[in-house]
């Protein structure tokens, strides 16, 4: 089952992704529409961004290798 704060968030964002629309198109029908899918679009994109970053992240802890320098010669 999805966490409580995952659902309350979803459910904001349909609402407002709703609101937005009908604000701007003043057509209950399109607003609907576009409440939506427009949340879907968003966590799909989510997911991919979130697979980028991680990414970015692994390559970063790898590239942060302890470099000790040579001895200077006496």
């Amino acid at each position: 089952m999805l966490p409580f704060k995952t659902v309350t968030y979803g459910i904001m964002h349909l609402v407002v992704a709703f609101g937005v629309a009908f604000a701007l198109t003043q057509s209950w029908t399109i607003a609907l529409g576009i409440g939506l899918i427009e949340p879907v679009v968003q966590t799909v994109f989510y997911a991919f961004h979130e697979r980028v970053w991680s990414r970015v992240g692994r390559r970063r802890r790898t590239d942060r290798r302890v470099v000790v320098p040579a001895p200077s010669p006496a």
